[in-house]
């Protein structure tokens, strides 16, 4: 199958109306013309944590969600995407359960990362863990006591808050992880599912003396494994990479689908100092074969991702701005990738409309650029309706990232659609889907107020001038009878 160069729709499987039949009901009554290029249902799975990304196994639904029915529902009407987190699995999961019990005498004993597997005497040295990509303080391992023996084994657990983690390492280099995997791949495509993204991925590779990040040539390597058993299945894949934007640009080298993790903290400079330079040289030369976002379940990346593209002050300004119109931040705990002045934000939790002020003018000018810069756009459900930090999910939660994670019910589901804002939103998406020059020829300008990006196939031409001093944004397109028309978004 072939991805659809249409908008996207990214949610959890509770976040609209509460489970997975509500979500199908809002599609079909207010979405239904709206994403056509597919729904990305973040991780619906039995999980033990991190909000469905520390999955028990792939092979059920998470009962309060739903059930697999509930999912091929969705899929008869838009294209269903899946995360596989190929780098971990839940601590609560089977697997690691038998682990817990008999240690190496497990029959999944080979499927997880005892670190002699890295360093033959099992004891790292510290100018190894330093040059580890950390996701957690310190180091990136957990000591697990065995049940039969009561010996502490030590093993690789790249992400988690809690101590041991909920999130235990894979070995995708052992058979029986790979085997494990292609049988959840397999399952994804009886339940009709098109799309999966692989959560994490940079993670899987383990090599002592490097940052355990994307090494190369390891990554390809697996990557070229898992892409041939999704090819096998009719599934397409979607690495998700949060990294510098030269991995991106290397993935796409390798013609994998990337993500633009730099256009959402690009678009905000541009819209706050009101500049476009960076941003149309940016676009000349982005990946096209690309998933393009302003918003997601995590937050605003920062560090590593816009590196390089933007100088650290400007950077700075837009964490200051976000964090006086309320937003939170997470670092970056590796020293090697933060700035030399000791700069360290990875990302801003922060909604998207709450970033630009709730401004709607701002608002709408950042989304038509996004719809009109190379790749596939999607867009989060706070997002999509508009939504404002929330700051009583974080006082309950204890989770900063739940500043953009709200659940919505039905009934404020029905409110936001009577927004103005999201009413010219839906109009956008509209026309994004309907108008046929996107995927054609490209070409960005930019002049000292305003931006100008413009796509062309055959006789449809269509074009997005936006004046970054007034944020007006207005389209020019031309229609079936050949006459120019003109849309102010």
């Amino acid at each position: 199958m072939s991805v659809k160069n249409q908008v996207q729709l990214i949610t959890y499987p509770d976040s609209l109306g509460g489970d997975l039949q509500a979500l199908n009901e809002i599609l079909l009554r207010h979405f239904a013309d709206v994403f056509k290029g597919g729904v990305h249902i973040l991780p619906p799975f039995p999980s033990s944590g991190d909000r469905g990304f520390a999955p028990l196994t792939y092979l059920e639904i998470e009962p309060a969600f739903g059930t697999w029915e509930d999912i091929r529902h969705i899929g008869e009407d838009s294209d269903v995407m899946l995360d596989l987190m190929v780098n971990h699995i839940s601590r609560q999961s089977p697997y690691f359960q038998d682990f817990i019990r008999e240690g190496r005498e497990s029959e999944y004993a080979d499927m997880f990362i005892t670190l002699d597997k890295v360093w033959p005497d099992g004891n790292p040295p510290q100018e190894d863990v330093a040059k580890i990509f950390l996701r957690r303080p310190e180091h990136p391992f957990s000591d697990i006591a065995i049940e039969e023996t009561g010996q502490v084994e030590r093993i690789w657990t790249s992400f988690g808050k809690e101590t041991p983690s909920e999130q235990i390492d894979i070995d995708v280099r052992s058979e029986q992880a790979r085997d494990l995997l292609a049988g959840f791949l397999a399952h994804f495509a009886q339940q009709d599912v098109k799309i999966v993204r692989l959560d994490a991925v940079a993670y899987v590779t383990k090599r002592a003396g490097t940052s355990c990040f994307f090494v190369e040539p390891e990554i390809y390597q697996f990557l070229e494994w898992i892409t041939g058993v999704a090819a096998s299945l009719g599934i397409e894949l979607v690495p998700e990479v949060h990294a510098h934007y030269s991995i991106q640009r290397k993935l796409a080298e390798h013609g994998y689908w990337v993500y633009d993790f730099v256009l959402p903290a690009l678009i905000l400079h541009t819209l706050s100092n009101k500049s476009s330079r960076k941003l149309r040289d940016y676009l000349e030369t982005c990946p096209r074969k690309q998933f393009t976002m302003l918003d997601c379940h995590d937050g605003i990346p920062i560090l590593p991702d816009i590196g390089g593209i933007l100088e650290v002050e400007e950077s700075r300004k837009i964490v200051d701005t976000c964090v006086q119109r309320g937003a939170n931040l997470s670092r970056i705990l590796s020293s090697q990738y933060k700035a030399v002045d000791g700069f360290d934000v990875h990302q801003i939790g922060c909604t998207y409309y709450s970033a630009l002020d709730c401004d709607d003018d701002a608002y709408m000018a950042a989304r038509a650029i996004q719809f009109f810069t190379p790749g596939v756009p999607q867009v989060y459900y706070v997002g999509l309706l508009a939504g404002e930090n929330d700051y009583e999910s974080v006082r309950l939660t204890g989770e900063s990232r739940a500043i953009n994670r709200h659940n919505y019910s039905t009934a404020e589901v029905d409110r936001a659609l009577q927004k103005r804002v999201v009413q010219r939103l839906f109009r956008l998406i509209r026309f994004r889907n309907e108008y046929p020059a996107f995927g054609g020829s490209f070409e960005a300008k930019s002049g000292d107020k305003d931006i100008l990006l413009a796509w062309q196939r055959g006789n449809r031409m269509c074009s997005l001038i936006v004046d970054i001093c007034t944020n007006q944004a207005v389209i020019t397109y031309v229609d079936d009878t050949g006459e120019s028309r003109e849309y102010k978004v």
